[in-house]
């Protein structure tokens, strides 16, 4: 219900907002907001040629393209003899180009990697090993997730989307968290309503516990860091933070006992493999750095497939027994992947649309704005200030804050404090309402119930912890 409502105001808000300008006479054209792309310069006014200085007319004359820029912000385009006066650029894609990026740029590589995990994830099914597994680990998960069946095998899921996450494997922590949330709903007693395990599910996997942010890393080569991977320990850190914050918050809500032996132990011995190789990696040098975080990643990943493919081949007789082969039995996996992305389709044009209207309208720079002033205004850093537009933008989409994240690292220089501030943020929070529509829409749930306001408090928590820790740092 949260959702919807926000999702109805945010898109109600954007146009009211868009169409009061262009009455008023503010927007001159409201073509970026339908039809516009990302980065295109915004129409402010159409002259003839002739009613220009004569200077500029010469200028335009001459000029490829017939564009001549002005300072920073402001650009002639002539074409025949009118010329258009741009001010300033697009945020990001209208909602027709977005609604058709979000088919060829989003759905369909995510698609593939749906079919290709969801096989895998089948073959772990059929050959018995999501049972071994669950067996396994469900000293552990009973503890967080008590309304789960022992040995269900919705814990191997989630264990494998925790894993994914840990390792920064965005394309196989999605499959695997799909997975997860559609076992859990067939032991969700009312479908239409999100269960307790579901909604610490969502938490726990929206804090996402990193080892590796290599994209950050990569970001901040990209834009000639003296050190790219100086801010990997601030990351780790926030997002454990993000972690236990989401576990105590979630936890006090369901009424779990939290403080228990084997959960305590099952933590430290995370936080223990967390800083013996944080302790490894700090010793490397930058290309050393590079070469371990990125091998460490891949190899585990590709450990992982073929383990679960071994384990088939040792167990083929029960594939038989079902009548299958491990190839069908991937078959068969990948093509309920297929149908899980035609099912979350609508649930992430729908949201991509709404924030691309929130986008364009300027309603977010407004709000940002506003809280900058706030900040500044109680004696907040400015250095601080100037890293916000990350913090409160990464919830509603990844691609714009990444924007923000290059432009701060750009304007500021990627090894100042709000540079390196901009990273912590981009990498401790999700992409929260998107991950809230994709997941709970996978499953058809109408009824999230507090998931959002958990998972926006918890992004909260890691703004205040990315802060203080590069301050501690940096």
């Amino acid at each position: 219900m949260a959702l919807s409502r926000f999702w109805l105001v945010i898109i109600l808000g954007s146009i009211t907002y868009i169409l009061a300008l262009l009455f008023s006479g503010n927007y001159y054209s409201i073509e970026f907001a339908v039809n516009g792309k990302k980065d295109d310069p915004i129409v402010k006014k159409e002259v003839y040629l002739n009613s220009l200085p004569q200077s500029i007319q010469d200028t335009l004359k001459k000029v490829k393209e017939g564009k001549y820029a002005v300072g920073k912000d402001s650009l002639y385009i002539l074409d025949n003899s009118v010329v258009k006066i741009c001010v300033g650029k697009q945020a990001t894609d209208g909602i027709l180009p977005t609604a058709k990026n979000t088919i060829f740029d989003l759905l369909l590589p995510l698609i593939a990697y749906l079919s290709f995990f969801c096989g895998i994830l089948q073959l772990l099914i059929d050959s018995g090993a999501s049972q071994r597994l669950a067996k396994l680990l469900s000293p552990i998960f009973i503890k967080v997730f008590p309304e789960i069946p022992k040995d269900h095998p919705a814990i191997s899921y989630m264990m494998l989307n925790f894993a994914a996450n840990f390792l920064g494997l965005d394309s196989a922590a999605t499959p695997f968290g799909l997975k997860a949330m559609e076992s859990l709903q067939e032991i969700n007693p009312d479908k239409d309503k999100a269960s307790n395990s579901q909604i610490m599910f969502m938490c726990l996997h929206a804090a996402g516990l990193t080892l590796i942010p290599t994209s950050i890393i990569g970001y901040r080569a990209a834009q000639h860091a003296a050190n790219p991977a100086d801010v990997m320990l601030p990351c780790i850190i926030t997002s454990f933070v993000g972690t236990i914050a989401a576990l105590v918050i979630v936890g006090i809500r369901q009424r779990i006992k939290l403080l228990n032996i084997t959960l305590v132990i099952s933590i430290g011995a995370v936080v223990g493999i967390i800083t013996g190789l944080l302790f490894y990696i700090t010793r490397l040098d930058l290309i050393s750095k590079g070469h371990f975080t990125g091998n460490l990643s891949n190899v585990l990943l590709l450990g992982i497939i073929f383990i679960i493919l071994a384990y088939s081949f040792l167990r083929e007789k029960r594939f038989t027994d079902q009548g299958k082969n491990i190839f069908n039995s991937f078959v068969e996996g990948a093509y309920d992947g297929l149908k899980t992305g035609r099912t979350i389709f609508p649930y992430i044009l729908g949201m991509l649309v709404a924030i691309s209207l929130f986008r364009n309208s300027g309603v977010f720079e407004i709000l940002a704005g506003l809280l900058a002033k706030a900040f500044l205004a109680i004696g907040v850093s400015k250095e601080i200030v100037d890293a916000l537009p990350i913090a409160i933008l990464r919830p509603f989409n990844a691609a714009g804050s990444r924007g923000f994240l290059i432009d701060a690292m750009r304007t500021y220089g990627a090894d100042s404090f709000t540079g390196r501030l901009a990273c912590v943020f981009q990498c401790a929070a999700e992409t929260t309402f998107y991950v809230i529509a994709v997941y709970f829409g996978s499953i058809k749930v109408k009824n999230t119930r507090y998931t959002l306001g958990t998972m926006l408090l918890v992004d909260l928590i890691c703004v205040f912890a990315a802060i203080f820790l590069c301050l501690l740092f940096f």
